[in-house]
């Protein structure tokens, strides 16, 4: 059965110790609701991948509060990422740095409730709060009917209320010289050129 939690410090505290025990939690950002993992708990990225029957080579996004959290990941940051960072996080913008062998999205949602259950659980893997391909959730009560046959596997959704929607983020890798963005959105290319060079 799936936990309905309400977005209050007790709720986000409950909502990180099952993200801490490896459970896969539901929350509002600042588009559509998310659905997650914690990062130190990437062994139950499958989970995930289960829960929206989703393949498991297609790459997501870590949720991060902001650049201290992506620094103590390990990954390289570099003055073009401290400055897209300083001007559009929190906000729609994910950015794609090397980690490691390989590289990782990060993206800092401007999100209340979200940065308030970062900051208990730490960085997030996570993804949209739908079955693949079917349509995004704006409200717990979607989540909760989205995923209203896989309830053993959704271990909570916190209840932050209705979310507006909307595009999705703009995409920028910097593991690349010049950056590239790999796909359009709220934040256009004239914006991010006033702060990094552009391939074209």
């Amino acid at each position: 059965m799936t936990d309905r939690l309400p977005p209050t410090p007790e709720g986000i505290a409950a909502a990180a110790e099952l993200l801490a025990a490896g459970d896969v939690v539901a929350f509002p950002t600042d588009t559509v609701y998310g659905v997650g993992v914690a990062a130190s708990r990437a062994d139950r990225l499958e989970a995930l991948f289960a829960l929206k029957r989703r393949p498991l080579d297609r790459r997501i996004p870590m949720l991060v509060s902001g650049l201290a959290d992506v620094l103590g990941l390990g990954a390289i940051v570099d003055e073009r990422a401290r400055g897209l960072a300083a001007r559009f996080w929190p906000g729609a913008l994910t950015v794609v740095l090397p980690l490691g062998d390989a590289t990782q999205a990060f993206r800092a949602p401007d999100h209340q409730v979200t940065l308030a259950l970062i900051a208990a659980a730490g960085p997030m893997l996570a993804t949209s709060a739908n079955i693949s391909d079917e349509p995004d959730t704006l409200g717990a009560d979607e989540v909760l009917i989205a995923f209203a046959t896989q309830q053993d596997e959704l271990a909570a959704v916190v209840d932050g209320g209705p979310v507006p929607g909307g595009v999705a983020s703009t995409v920028i890798d910097l593991s690349v010289t010049p950056a590239r963005v790999l796909r359009e959105g709220p934040i256009g290319r004239e914006e991010l050129a006033e702060v990094v060079e552009l391939a074209p």
